[in-house]
């Protein structure tokens, strides 16, 4: 052992010992009393009515205080032998009184974490914290309550950890953060005043603000739902069958009843759960924060994001106003049963570009020109055959659809999962044949319709090219878009079908000669045609 300069030996270096394990947490003292609540309304429910007529007040009074107090034993129970706590790279979730179950959650796995405060909980300061993850068909071990800091630093936590797990991004997400907040632009449509400065409501890294709904035109889109339309037809059916049978019968009571609920509670709860929608992006992810009565603020990390749909409804087109959304591997959809989260509930064509962008980088939405298909699709889509069609973008593949409701649907060549062609007896009869491209999560995919076989086979070989390119310059980032494959975009199969968006009137250099009658769509949410020049011309091929 070699002395020290004072002739003294020096002493050993310590052993590394083995990390001390981060203690276990509960939950707040009071989540026995929310948790517990909610059973206890959904008890006294369901014995009011045919309990009070059988019990009398008394033994229904009785009834209902034992249903709660065994309620809140239960929860009471449950807080006592739930905690969790933060061990390497995993959290780690503890439950269960006779069946103990422990969930370990990779960081890796994290597709989204979602803050939720109902309005109860907002009432002592307390928030719920959701975690979604890949492949999960629900929300991971849900940890309620927290109190909102709590829950605020165990979400900042979480999402740098899963951050400092993911390879970094190629143009640097933190550094053009950054940027914008020093000399970016303003976004479209952004208000200003106090509503233009960064909510309070999520504290950490410094964010830029992308957008913020109004909320007079989430009211007024709303209004123009086509449900609206049946409430005048709901209402005159009583007045009506008073009128010949000279009483108000039940069944036509409850008709309208029925008819009035249906057409109120859905615009009621897209109001209530989009008010004040925030889009805002920061070095951790997107972030989203909405809700009137109970608040939502959710963080999805940077290349989570599978698909994004546009939709442009048909009594919106005057105002001009699109919607979108956006599909999260593991991520549970709240509007309909495929899985998408609310992106932007209402906005200008120019905001959803601006959006697109900041999800989808590389994506310009009004650069994106629509091939049609074979004018021999009308056997399977007589009125929508010239909305139908596909676009091959530098960073995305795009596809449209639709007849009242236009949608288009963008898929980055990063997160295609696999790309299938499939062909019905009709189909091969017309030689037609459909793509089918999917991500992850069960999401829908992207769909090319009822093209042409060779121009099919072209297109599904040029996808898989594409997101392999995505694949590898993710997995090596060089700065930039993702680079397409060698070669560039191929030239168009001979005797294809798939024409240019020649809106300067001359069709892009190396295009096929379109079908009898095909002719090229305007981009499919420009206004007045789609951009000269914003297609190359050229269809891919085998």
């Amino acid at each position: 052992m070699p002395p020290s300069p004072s002739g003294v030996p020096a002493a050993p270096p310590a052993a590394a010992g083995p990390e001390t394990p981060e203690p276990r947490r509960r939950l707040h003292p009071l989540s026995p009393l929310l948790r517990g609540l909610r059973y206890v309304v959904i008890a006294i429910a369901a014995i009011s009515w045919q309990g009070f007529r059988n019990l009398g007040p008394e033994r229904w009074a009785m009834a209902v205080a034992g249903v709660a107090v065994l309620v809140l034993i239960g929860s009471l129970v449950s807080y006592l032998v739930t905690g969790y706590h933060v061990v390497g790279r995993e959290l780690r979730v503890y439950e269960g009184l006779f069946v103990r179950r422990t969930r370990a959650i990779p960081v890796e796995r994290l597709q989204s974490v979602e803050l939720v405060q109902p309005a109860i909980a907002r009432l002592f300061g307390l928030a719920e914290l959701r975690l979604e993850v890949v492949g999960g068909n629900q929300t991971e071990a849900p940890l309620a309550y927290l109190t909102r800091d709590e829950a605020i630093t165990l979400r900042r936590r979480l999402l740098n950890l899963a951050a400092a797990a993911q390879p970094a991004a190629p143009s640097g997400v933190a550094a053009r953060v950054a940027a914008d907040q020093i000399a970016g632009p303003a976004p479209v449509g952004a208000p200003t005043g106090d509503l233009a400065a960064p909510a309070t409501d999520v504290a950490g890294p410094s964010e830029r603000l992308v957008h913020v709904i109004n909320n007079r035109d989430l009211v007024v889109s709303q209004l123009l739902r086509p449900q609206w339309w049946l409430l005048p037809i709901a209402v005159a059916v009583p007045i009506v069958d008073a009128f010949f049978d000279g009483q108000l019968g039940f069944f036509s009571v409850a008709s309208t009843v029925t008819a009035v609920i249906g057409a109120v509670s859905a615009p009621v709860r897209v109001l209530l759960g989009d008010w004040r929608f925030t889009l805002a992006q920061a070095a951790d992810g997107l972030r989203i924060r909405r809700g009137l009565l109970e608040t939502r603020s959710s963080t999805v990390p940077e290349g989570r994001i599978q698909s994004v749909l546009i939709e442009w409804p048909l009594l919106w087109r005057l105002s001009g106003w699109v919607r979108a959304s956006m599909h999260v591997a593991g991520v549970r959809g709240e509007q309909n049963q495929q899985g998408r989260s609310s992106l932007l509930p209402v906005a200008t064509v120019d905001v959803a570009g601006q959006v697109v962008a900041t999800t989808l980088p590389g994506v310009v939405l009004r650069d994106i020109v629509i091939r049609p298909v074979p004018e021999r699709a009308k056997w399977f889509a007589p009125l929508r055959r010239r909305f139908l069609g596909y676009h091959l973008g530098p960073a995305a593949f795009a596809s449209r659809d639709g007849l009242l409701t236009r949608r288009l649907m963008l898929v980055p060549y990063g997160r295609i999962q696999s790309v299938r062609i499939r062909q019905g007896p009709l189909q091969r009869r017309l030689g037609l044949a459909t793509v089918f491209v999917d991500v992850a999560g069960g999401g829908a995919p992207g769909v090319a319709p009822h093209l042409d076989v060779a121009e099919a086979r072209a297109l599904a070989q040029a996808l898989a090219e594409h997101s392999r390119a995505a694949r590898r310059s993710t997995a090596a980032p060089t700065g930039g878009t993702p680079a397409a494959p060698t070669g560039g975009t191929p030239a168009a199969p001979t005797g294809g079908t798939a024409a240019a968006g020649p809106t300067d009137g001359a069709s892009g250099a190396g295009a096929p000669t379109a079908e009898s009658g095909t002719t090229a769509e305007p981009g499919p949410l420009a206004e007045g045609g789609s951009r000269p020049g914003a297609d190359d011309g050229q269809a891919p091929t085998a």
